[in-house]
């Protein structure tokens, strides 16, 4: 098991998924990782043990961020949801709660599921273009730490004041399509931020899901968002979805792409899909 504990509820996490662990009829080899640049080093070693199972604790995008290291090499993943939005556990079906994530690695099941590129980066749930890694660009370092979820949507909203909606291009040369958006998911699961935005995405279709919120005013996203959360049919008016198993994807201007949160790679891109690369322990 080996959690990112850098948040400020992730040694106090840690601590109480290692009591609830304690009762498992198998032995665990817990590490906390308090630096996120030591935890791709952390799996390496864990994975040189040549273990049955990985458990991973964080949020969506340390589990995307390290979900790379296990395609290929025989292990089953695990997640321990200790993120803000738990996108990917969600997908799942898993319990958002520790001891409740914990009795599912326990009596869970396994299953194969797929996981999302850009270009060759592998990711767990979804990526995003738009106000997402606008924010996850600029925000700054430690902001949430200190001033909590209030001061990130402060930020959030100082951001979106500034934003323009683009042009979205999906495909090439004279069979493509050009759309006006304020926002793009691509998206292997239906959860983004938390809330179920892209309901054709499942983590087993075996297809990409490319979303796009249409038009020219950013109020669109405003009202997109609202009617997602309420689960109105509203949030189905103004949106436009691609599926396949590869999409050339570019905007105009071109723009940053965040990957699970984090901003990893810039327009034009291939979102594509690795269909059945990972198993991973269900309820």
């Amino acid at each position: 098991m080996i959690v990112n504990a850098k948040s400020r509820k992730g040694q106090r996490m840690f601590r109480e998924a290692c009591a609830a662990m304690a009762g498992l009829p198998f032995p665990v080899d817990a590490h906390a990782v308090d630096d996120p640049d030591e935890l791709e080093a952390t799996v390496k070693a864990a994975l040189a043990k040549q273990p049955d199972l990985v458990i991973l604790g964080g949020g969506d995008g340390t589990i995307s961020g390290l979900v790379d290291l296990l395609v290929g090499r025989g292990v089953t993943l695990a997640v321990l949801p200790l993120g803000t939005a738990n996108s990917f556990a969600r997908s799942l079906g898993l319990p958002l709660d520790v001891a409740g994530a914990v009795a599912a690695i326990a009596g869970g099941r396994t299953k194969r599921i797929d996981l999302g590129r850009i270009d060759d980066d592998y990711f767990a749930n979804c990526a995003a273009m738009g106000i997402s890694p606008k924010i996850a660009e600029t925000v700054p370092h430690g902001l949430k730490k200190v001033l909590g979820k209030l001061g990130y949507l402060s930020w959030a909203a100082w951001q979106f004041s500034k934003f323009r909606p683009f042009t979205l291009i999906v495909g090439e040369g004279a069979a493509a399509e050009r759309l006006r958006v304020v926002e793009v998911r691509i998206s292997n699961g239906p959860y983004h931020g938390g809330t179920e935005l892209v309901q054709e995405a499942d983590v087993a279709s075996g297809e990409i899901v490319v979303q796009a919120v249409c038009g020219h005013v950013k109020r669109r996203l405003i009202k997109n968002w609202a009617a997602s959360i309420l689960r109105l049919e509203a949030r189905h008016e103004d949106t436009r979805t691609f599926q396949g198993k590869s999409l050339r994807i570019d905007t105009e201007p071109r723009l940053p792409i965040s990957i699970d949160g984090e901003v990893l790679a810039k327009t034009p891109v291939t979102a594509s899909i690795a269909a059945g690369v990972i198993e991973v322990v269900v309820p």
